[in-house]
């Protein structure tokens, strides 16, 4: 049995997945304050993403969708063929995003406006920043969805 599997067998095990390093750090912070979620690893493109996955089967991943070397929508359609219970959740920039759509067929389950987790960064460093509602939009093709809650 892996480490990640004997430690806090409770915790959310989440792998991120940006070519922006900076994010990437974002993300690992604000996963870090929580007392139930665990950065269990990082990459940078879909390839990376695809092996990360096999060796720490993250209960949760957040993937950009435009890398490098192998995007995020190629990286979800190989992770799902192996992995059909993978749960992926992609990061965007703009909501509208047609490869957000794409990505949601591909078997994601949610998307998250990078926004959000900049907000969120800031509001670590930033204590007195207001509270801002869930950026987080369920896809309409999970049974379990949710009505979107507006950023």
């Amino acid at each position: 049995m892996s480490s990640d599997m004997t430690e806090g067998s409770n915790l959310i095990r989440i792998l991120t997945v940006d070519d922006h390093p900076l994010l990437r750090e974002g993300i690992a912070g604000l996963v870090a304050d929580q007392s139930d979620m665990r950065l269990v690893a990082e990459a940078s493109n879909g390839r990376e993403a695809i092996q990360q996955f096999r060796t720490h089967r993250p209960d949760v991943t957040l993937m950009d969708i435009q890398m490098p070397d192998m995007n995020g929508l190629d990286a979800i359609i190989s992770i799902r063929s192996e992995f059909p219970e993978a749960r992926i959740i992609i990061l965007t920039t703009y909501t509208g995003d047609v490869q957000v759509l794409r990505a949601l067929k591909a078997g994601a389950r949610a998307y998250l406006l990078k926004i959000c987790c900049i907000r969120s960064c800031w509001k670590l460093s930033v204590p007195s920043m207001p509270e801002k509602s869930l950026c987080l939009r369920r896809s309409p093709m999970n049974s379990q969805s949710m009505p979107p809650t507006t950023p």
